[in-house]
């Protein structure tokens, strides 16, 4: 049965520029380490996507609803469906004295922050300086490539794998969740207790699932320690 709006899966995916074949984003490591751009403090592994609600961009969910579990697919984005067309209206040149009344000594490539917005430093000349405020892939078209690894089916899988968002670096296996009566209860490891404002996390983990899974009227967390013999 092909997926449905409101469904619970895990998203393998590769986003890259159509016309420079070069990869941007990506859910697997060895893509990333293969296109240069892997960075040892990410966590990679399939994603998290609620159909409906995780945002996407729109070729990409209805590339999704045709899709059932273990399928893959390939689908072009045009830039109006991504980070849109680029606007020349959104080009300024203004005067580097702006930048030095303020201490500061732009640089090509630079992204600065110019009377309350971002904008990229494109050149600079003669004292005048050429400021881009279109978002850095504006006028570009991508390929996202991916695969549907797996159709979330059970509130216990729901439940751990949405506690992942918030904790990335723990391990699924590391997480227990069990379902009774109005009570989930998630067991985690005791690394989590080293976790910074813990407390907060998990209270607005909690928060989520009571407006997910109206089934759920209390959540039980339970920091399981294991002792060496």
């Amino acid at each position: 049965m092909p997926l449905a709006k409101g469904d619970y899966i895990l998203l393998d995916y590769t986003v890259i520029v159509k016309d420079e074949g070069k990869v941007i984003e990506t859910s697997q490591e060895s893509v990333a380490k293969e296109a240069g751009i892997y960075r040892p403090e990410d966590v990679y592994g399939p994603r998290l996507v609620i159909i409906g609600e995780t945002p996407l961009w729109e070729p990409v969910e209805n590339a999704l609803l045709n899709l059932e579990e273990g399928q893959e697919f390939e689908v072009e984005v045009p830039p109006e469906k991504a980070y849109g067309v680029r606007d020349p209206n959104k080009v300024k040149i203004v005067s580097i004295r702006e930048f030095h009344r303020h201490g500061v000594v732009p640089s090509v490539g630079d992204v600065v922050d110019y009377e309350g917005q971002r904008a990229r430093v494109i050149s600079i000349s003669g004292g005048r300086v050429v400021l881009d405020f279109n978002h850095p892939l504006a006028g570009k078209a991508f390929l996202v490539k991916g695969r549907v690894v797996k159709k979330l089916s059970t509130l216990e899988d729901k439940a751990v794998a949405l506690l992942r968002i918030y904790l990335p670096r723990v391990s699924a296996d590391k997480i227990k969740a069990t379902i009774e009566g109005e009570t989930l209860t998630v067991t985690l490891p005791a690394e989590v207790l080293l976790y910074e404002r813990i407390g907060g996390v998990l209270l607005q983990y909690a928060s989520e699932v009571s407006t997910k899974f109206q089934e759920v009227k209390r959540v039980r967390f339970i920091e399981e320690v294991e002792l060496k013999a």
